[in-house]
């Protein structure tokens, strides 16, 4: 299920830090959702990091996607992927993995949504909410207001993403989103285990029920 906080990990916001060590530090933190995101190293290091995220992920109980990388996640055993507008089709992607993998699209508007919604996503990755320097690759920040009116006409869960931190979780989860993605309000703290818990406590205290 789609729901709470979804920690992305990122080994280059903090040296030092590995994809491991930040999944580790989320998972003791309470964070269920976690996906493995990195454009720059090679097949084989992603794979090797995904394996061992996954088994962690396994005996937290815990989901575990794999960003873009649709055969990795086919190869280690993912429950799902996070695809962008110039990935393949979900069709594709859903014949690749199975009927049973969760399948994310990120997008920042409300007619991208709409699409994936419509071709068959699991859930809309949506952003960038706030301004964010973590991904370079984005669209126009679209506030909140555009975020409520996603959340109310996209039925499927939406996954808030961009420059959310402790500062502002509580207005994510009060707009009525599944869930609130975060980058580097874990990775970059100094004490990842505690700023995750903080971030699941205030999303959590604000969140309809």
């Amino acid at each position: 299920m789609i729901k709470g906080l979804y920690v992305i990990t990122d080994e280059v916001l903090r040296p030092g830090r590995t994809h491991k060590m930040i999944a580790q530090a989320a998972l003791e933190g309470g964070a269920r959702l976690i996906q493995m995101r990195d454009k720059s190293i090679s097949d084989r290091a992603f794979f090797e990091s995904a394996m061992e995220i996954r088994r962690l992920c396994k005996d937290a109980g815990a989901l575990f996607f794999v960003n873009d990388r649709i055969h990795i996640a086919a190869a280690v055993g993912a429950d799902g992927v996070n695809i962008g507008q110039s990935d393949l089709p979900i069709g594709a992607v859903r014949k690749i993995l199975g009927d049973k993998a969760i399948i994310g699209v990120s997008c920042d508007c409300v007619e991208q949504a709409m699409e994936a919604q419509n071709d068959g996503a699991d859930y809309i990755g949506y952003g960038p909410v706030f301004a964010t320097s973590t991904k370079l690759d984005t669209g126009p920040v679209s506030g909140l207001d555009i975020l409520k009116c996603v959340c109310r006409d996209i039925k499927v869960p939406v996954v808030a993403i961009g420059g959310i931190d402790r500062t502002n979780i509580d207005q994510i989860a009060a707009s009525g989103t599944a869930s609130a993605a975060v980058i580097s309000a874990v990775v970059c703290a100094d004490d990842m285990k505690s700023a995750t818990s903080e971030l699941i406590r205030r999303y959590e205290a604000k969140r309809p029920k």
